[in-house]
């Protein structure tokens, strides 16, 4: 396995598990979508400092601030991507 190329999927992977922390939170007995943005949001961040100071090789952040930035940003579009399909999907 190659590691030079595991940094930006990095990038993706904290991407599929915010998405699945999506789908967790709303399985949730409260079932309420206003939590799931915030929740993708904040483990996104938590996973891109995780990426920083494990030394995944290309991650594209060199600093903490950064790394959360990344990692948010990760995680948004998590919910963004669930929001493309539902829109392809809707007759």
């Amino acid at each position: 396995m190659d590691l030079s190329s595991f940094g930006i999927a990095a990038v993706a992977a904290i991407t599929v598990i915010c998405y699945l922390v999506g789908l967790v939170v709303k399985a949730t007995p409260c079932n309420n979508d206003q939590y799931i943005p915030i929740a993708c949001g904040a483990v996104g961040g938590i996973l891109g400092l995780v990426a920083l100071y494990t030394g995944l090789p290309q991650f594209p952040a060199s600093d903490p601030l950064t790394a959360i930035s990344v990692g948010i940003v990760s995680g948004l579009a998590a919910t963004g991507i669930n929001q493309v399909y539902k829109q392809l999907t809707k007759e």
